[in-house]
């Protein structure tokens, strides 16, 4: 149970639900167990009016107690129709308040999962599956909120009414009693042995669920490729055996229930057994009547329901413990980027990398070496290295997507770390190298980063993006659907879209991720018109691979191997006549290659 402690918040919030639940429980069976009594009185009734009944055999007063005889079946009848109605009345209340609470809670765990995850680092998600943490905040929550409403309700329930047909057996005769429940304890270390069992088998099942939802999540994603690849019956047999870990783990548990639900009945029936034996002992004796023994069987059957659930809710408790424990795992993770100054402050985009350093925390790779650069407000520089040389990784700072580790970024003065994260964040616009676009119209993509945009901002930052006649061509212009992840775009399209997203903000430091690299030639010096109006006195870092892209820089910083190994303004770095030169001239020379 120490999962499910976490728990406990969420009960105080909604505790003026479970008071009243708990207090309509008890009344339900209360209204459950007098029946049984009343039966037990109506039993001992006929009998004695059977008797009486014979006696006044060819009398006419026989027909007299025949009519009183009558009336009172029926008033007894009538008696236990009214309780079990209440009974149901009462079962009805309980349950609009326990169930819709544990909804209640259901929806709150999801928001505050969601939340966490928000706020956790890009280095957790490069370390966890999509398919996974989507388990965690979809069924591992569904067995949560199965213990919190039908698990306690039951528990509460089987409590109270067990305790009642305990107290109640006690009350008619103590000796039938406990003859009645000698099978218990045995139940009770069936319990506790299947439990173990029940925990340890609901884990596991969960673990395969991920994993396979995992893997469809992944598959369904690359689609493409599978299908370019003729890869479909390779994908096939590999869900199948998938499939079959899960099935195999599925039916595990359920051999353990299905053993478990039987051995109760028996013990049950073995109880009702004892009862009719030693009750017509004790009635031969003299010591109980006939009706007595048929309130006792009224009782045994009663207990099934509570015995049996007991089976059930401890199977419930079970998984939620194990779903609980899983999702626990994430949410006592703590994110990895830390924001502890309130205060929102304007920026002007003056950076400064002093001796940074940085190594990839999952991976061990150390991307960056010993950075030392400034970018003073309202430049455009520019970042050029090959593949791997730590570019991405130098974006990535400047948002603080990760933490240095080694040196300081300052912000025009104060250390990066020192300012409020979301105030910083919504200062910059960032294009990423690979581009993601929601399943949602081409107007909300673009005006995604802002709460409340106009259509004409919108048309501007398409017409920025020079994407604008694209979309007006489409049949339902800017209010086109996407597909998953813009599939619906061309690969152009889906960049310039995504520039417009960036500029449609107006940001004080915009960084452009190789977001051009799909875009023609033509577009791109378009593009770069665009920003040059746009981004006047404010700070923009473009990297890129193509020279052509960068030669108007302010500054050009080239890395290597997560190294700034030149620096300086186009022409200063052609006159080195080092990495940057050769990087120009093979260029022009596959240029001169393609015009051939």
């Amino acid at each position: 149970m120490k999962h499910l402690r976490r728990l406990n918040k969420y009960f105080l919030k909604y505790k003026w639900w479970i008071i009243p639940g708990s207090i309509f429980v008890i009344i339900s069976n209360i209204f459950g167990v007098v029946p049984a009594q009343v039966i037990g009185y109506a039993v001992d009734l006929i009998t004695e009016n059977v008797q009486i009944y014979n006696l006044f055999q060819g009398f006419e007063r026989q027909e007299i107690i025949y009519t009183i005889f009558s009336s009172n079946l029926l008033y007894f009848g009538l008696l236990v129709i009214l309780l079990y109605v209440m009974r149901g009345l009462f079962l009805f209340f309980m349950r609009q308040t326990i169930i819709l609470m544990s909804r209640h809670i259901e929806f709150d765990m999801k928001n505050d999962i969601y939340q966490h995850y928000q706020e956790l680092s890009l280095g957790f998600y490069r370390r966890n599956n999509t398919g996974d943490l989507m388990n965690r905040a979809t069924e591992d929550v569904n067995r949560v909120r199965m213990y919190v409403g039908p698990a306690i309700m039951y528990t509460i329930n089987t409590f109270v009414l067990s305790v009642l047909i305990v107290w109640s057996m006690f009350d008619v005769n103590s000796k039938l009693a406990i003859y009645c429940l000698l099978p218990l304890p045995f139940l009770v270390i069936i319990i506790y042995y299947v439990n173990t069992l029940i925990f340890k088998k609901s884990g596991k099942i969960q673990e395969r669920l991920s994993e396979l939802s995992s893997f469809v999540q992944e598959r369904f994603s690359g689609i493409r490729i599978i299908k370019s690849y003729v890869r479909e019956d390779y994908t096939r047999n590999m869900f199948e055996i998938q499939s079959n870990d899960y099935k195999r783990d599925s039916m595990s548990l359920v051999k353990v229930s299905a053993l478990f639900y039987p051995t109760m009945l028996l013990l049950i029936g073995l109880s009702t057994i004892l009862t009719i034996y030693i009750g017509g002992i004790q009635v031969m004796n003299g010591s109980i009547t006939a009706g007595n023994i048929a309130e006792f069987i009224i009782y045994i059957n009663q207990l099934t329901f509570p015995v049996t659930m007991l089976g059930w809710v401890t199977s419930l408790i079970q998984r939620a413990a194990a779903s609980q424990k899983r999702i626990n795992e994430f949410l006592d993770i703590p994110s990895d980027i830390q924001s502890t100054e309130p205060e929102d402050k304007e920026i002007t985009g003056h950076l400064k990398f002093e001796n940074v350093s940085f190594t990839y925390p999952d991976t061990g790779i150390q991307a960056l070496k010993n950075l030392n650069f400034e970018i003073k407000e309202g430049e455009f520089v520019a970042i050029i290295g090959k593949t791997g040389s730590g570019k991405s990784t130098l974006a990535n700072l400047i948002m603080r997507m990760y933490d240095v580790q080694d040196g300081s970024i300052s912000i025009d003065g104060k250390n990066l770390k020192s300012l409020n994260l979301k105030n910083y964040r919504s200062q910059i616009g960032f294009v990423p190298q690979e581009v993601f676009l929601f399943s949602d119209t081409i107007k909300n993509n673009i005006a995604f980063g802002l709460d409340q945009v106009t259509d004409e901002e919108v048309y501007n930052a398409a017409k920025n993006a020079s994407v604008y006649h694209n979309i007006i061509d489409f049949e339902e212009k800017f209010e086109t659907m996407l597909g998953e992840r813009g599939i619906t775009l061309s690969g152009g399209q889906k960049q310039r879209v995504s520039i417009a997203r960036a500029l449609i903000k107006s940001p004080k430091i915009l960084i452009f991720d190789d977001c051009l690299s799909a875009v023609d030639t033509k577009t791109e010096e378009e593009i770069l018109q665009n920003l040059g109006k746009m981004m006047a006195g404010k700070t923009s870092i473009l990297i890129a691979h193509r020279i052509s892209t960068i030669k108007n820089a302010d500054k050009i910083l080239v890395l290597d191997d997560g190294k700034i190994i030149e620096q300086g303004t186009h022409s200063e770095l052609l006159s080195l006549n080092k990495r940057y030169t050769e990087l120009y001239n093979n260029q022009l020379l596959e240029e001169e290659g393609r015009s051939i």
